[in-house]
């Protein structure tokens, strides 16, 4: 009979690559395996204040549910990259400048009644401002590196990537704030519906960036300064 037991001494990021299941177990618990995803389960879950056993039976629960969209842990280097690119910095292009206009304008309605919104839209042009540059600091220069990694040719490429993961860092603090100053993404009793939809965006960016963060720093970027 096996036991689940040694897979808890597994890091966030070998569980989430592993398990494509166990990233939305995670996010449910408030469980970082993007940024933290060198820590174990088990350090994790005990600093969260789960039992890492019960963590793990209910990430291994999500076995054989059907996945959606490619499969990134199969992909090459140059693969993830474009990949990377194609999903979730074109959704973050697209979907950013939307979140200032909406944060701006549920606190030009509602910020009287609810002060916090003022520093949502705050935290929101902070998350454009934050991740527009390193999006195009990994599409000009980084993944072009990489890819020439993959090509045959030697590409130091330890220093920028330690650089874009301080950044995902400084990504992962300001997705917290707006988690934190929202209750978790709830709307009020007196919410409209320009009210939900601007908390459902800032969810769903949360969640995308989540797992955008967790492609780059357990998957590509190990394989990355491995190859170099």
């Amino acid at each position: 009979m096996t036991t689940v037991e040694p897979a808890i001494e597994q890091t966030l990021g070998e569980l989430v690559t592993a398990h494509p299941g166990a990233a939305p177990v995670l996010e449910d618990l408030g469980i970082d395996y993007c940024c933290h995803g060198a820590r174990s389960l088990s350090e994790a879950a005990a600093a969260a204040g789960h039992d890492a056993s019960e963590v793990l039976a209910r990430i291994l629960a999500t076995e054989g549910t059907p996945e959606t969209g490619d499969d990134y842990r199969t992909m090459t280097m140059s693969e993830l990259t474009e990949h990377i690119e194609c999903t979730h910095h074109a959704f973050l292009h697209a979907e950013l400048p939307r979140l200032i206009e909406l944060t701006a304008k549920i606190a030009a309605v509602h910020g009287d009644r609810h002060p916090e919104l003022i520093r949502v839209a705050e935290l929101a042009v902070a998350l454009h401002d934050d991740m527009e540059p390193h999006m195009a600091k990994e599409e000009q220069v980084l993944f072009p590196m990489i890819r020439s990694l993959e090509a045959g040719t030697t590409v130091p490429v330890e220093h920028p990537i330690a650089q874009m993961m301080r950044e995902h860092e400084a990504t992962g603090e300001i997705l917290e704030q707006l988690r934190q100053i929202t209750g978790g993404y709830e709307v009020p009793a007196d919410g409209c519906a320009t009210y939900t939809a601007t908390y459902q965006a800032l969810e769903k960016v949360e969640l995308d960036t989540h797992l955008h963060i967790h492609k780059e720093n357990n998957v590509l970027f190990p394989a990355a300064v491995a190859r170099s």
